[in-house]
């Protein structure tokens, strides 16, 4: 079987589908996956053995430099890229799994090949509801604490529409396809994939979508830590991680000083990450680390606490490390993760994308209690790691 795997999006969107196709090899597929040219991307995906074809953007340029000031405009530009790069890559597979940011056209490739088509979201808050999910805005809650999101998923499907509809109905009237209504339903499926973890982000029933959840599509990471992380792991009692991922954090004010001094304030040690905000030391102590890119599996299993934005993959690393977690949501589905942290007792959510000393430290003195440590340590072994293994099996189930 020849799968293509496509995602536009940042490393949370690619990881997983590395992870997936890591699993898929292993079942015997051929496996080439579609991802932005970023050059970390590319690392990623050789170190599991499958073809990079790269469409779109540079990832990281568009997030950390100033946004598209045409929004319409690059939608325009990413549907094109679905016809042309995504679409040579396709040629002789049997199956499309598309995820990551509104892959509009993938279906109309996946059409027009007479191939399967898969579409897989990582985060619950992205589909609708007929029940009441969990509000994903942190702080204050409704007396329920719940709030229903059909009304956003309407709103949703009208924005979609008005970037998406006029470009993608081009592409496919060049196809002799005809024209698409509802661009994001048309994506979605009747039968979409929820590829996160059951317990983290459970599912309710809908009406109108069978919505089948594999668990997260998760990859596991053999490499060691660095030997000057080690040597830092070893010199003390475990430190606090502090690392926003993906995220620019443009809208804190020196963020790295405002997460060293709340951390310290606690009597601990700080590990910070770089990220794409290029976070750093801010003085010469050595109660304080910086680190790259490192494997959080081993990481997070030796730190007293992990400070990150909420991000799908590294909110579930953490969680299965029994790892406590503050959580400062910056966009998306990072309001969503904060809530569920909060919710099932694992850490707290931080108020707003913001952090200050004075928030931050209150957010850390609720995730570094002894119970917050044991309930992080009862949920971790609720985690499911064989997400990508009930994907595989249901792709070769569906392909024959």
């Amino acid at each position: 079987m020849r799968v293509l795997l496509m995602a536009y999006g940042s490393r949370g969107d690619i990881m997983p589908l590395a992870g997936f196709a890591a699993r898929l090899r292993e079942f015997g597929a051929d496996v080439r996956v579609c991802a932005p040219p970023d050059e970390e991307f590319g690392a990623l995906l050789a170190g599991v053995g499958v073809a990079h074809v790269p469409f779109g953007r540079p990832v990281r340029a568009l997030v950390t430099g100033a946004p598209p000031s045409d929004p319409a405009g690059f939608a325009a530009e990413l549907v094109a890229a679905h016809f042309g790069p995504v679409a040579a890559a396709a040629e002789g597979c049997d199956v499309l799994v598309a995820s990551g940011l509104m892959p509009a056209g993938a279906r109309s490739v996946a059409e027009r090949l007479g191939i399967r088509y898969v579409y897989a979201c990582f985060h619950p808050f992205e589909m609708p509801s007929t029940h009441y999910l969990p509000s994903p805005r942190p702080g204050p809650q409704p007396p329920s604490g719940m709030t229903d999101n059909r009304a956003l998923w309407d709103l949703d499907a009208q924005k979609v529409n008005a970037w998406y509809r006029a470009p993608l109905n081009t592409h496919r009237a060049a196809l002799g396809l005809p024209p698409v209504d509802n661009v994001r339903d048309h994506v979605f499926t009747d039968r979409p994939w929820l590829a996160a973890d059951p317990v983290l982000g459970p599912w309710h029933e809908l009406t109108d979508l069978d919505v089948v959840q594999t668990g997260a599509w998760l990859l596991p990471d053999e490499r060691p830590l660095p030997d000057d992380l080690s040597a830092f792991l070893d010199a003390g009692a475990p430190p606090v991680y502090a690392g926003f991922g993906s995220m620019p954090m443009r809208t804190a004010t020196d963020v790295a000083r405002v997460a060293v001094d709340a951390v310290r304030a606690h009597g601990r040690r700080v590990l910070v990450s770089h990220g794409w905000a290029g976070l750093g030391p801010i003085d010469g102590s050595d109660d304080c680390f910086a680190v790259g890119e490192a494997n959080h599996q081993a990481l997070f299993g030796r730190v007293a606490a992990v400070v990150h934005h909420g991000g799908a993959g590294t909110t579930t690393t953490a969680a299965r490390a029994g790892a406590p977690q503050v959580v400062v949501p910056q966009c998306v589905d990072q309001p969503y993760w904060a809530a569920r942290v909060a919710a099932l007792g694992i850490g707290a959510a931080h108020e707003g994308p913001t952090p200050t000393f004075e928030s931050l430290s209150a957010a850390l003195g609720a995730a570094l209690t002894p119970a917050t440590r044991a309930r992080a340590a009862e949920v971790a072994d609720t985690i499911s790691v064989d997400g990508a293994t009930v994907a595989a099996k249901l792709l070769f189930d569906a392909v024959g």
